[in-house]
């Protein structure tokens, strides 16, 4: 009796050291366009592809202006003028500008919840030139 206690405990103990890691994942940014730290030429979208395939309903991103050239104290400025579509199963998310962006620094923001359910958040930075 005493070895099936032990051996019980012992298994308990283990199990969260065989779990699979892809439990534990959350979600994140795999490759964007423009890439972090780019420096591009007025683009008329940007795509963020993801590690999991997403609900769109709980991912949302914003495009802020976080700089303009000649204006030390520009304050931040969010971009409305985009439609987002999703492709690749749900993990790309492409946001289709109206018009292309000016010159200035940008992050992308996102937030979104992949199967695990925890809500995740990230930042893109690029800069147009």
């Amino acid at each position: 009796m005493k070895f099936i206690t032990l051996f019980s405990v012992a298994a308990l103990l283990a199990a969260p050291l065989t779990a699979p890691t892809a439990a534990l994942a959350h979600t994140k940014v795999v490759a964007s366009t423009p890439a972090q730290g780019a420096s591009v030429k007025a683009p008329r979208s940007l795509t963020l592809t993801f590690s999991e395939a997403l609900l769109p309903p709980t991912a949302a991103a914003s495009i802020v202006m976080t700089a303009m050239p000649g204006m030390p104290n520009h304050g931040e400025m969010v971009i409305r003028n985009f439609t987002t579509a999703w492709s690749n199963g749900n993990k790309t998310m492409t946001l289709k500008l109206k018009q292309p962006l000016r010159a200035g620094s940008y992050d992308v923001r996102w937030q979104a919840a992949g199967a695990d359910g925890h809500r995740m958040k990230g930042t893109v930075s690029f800069t147009v030139s």
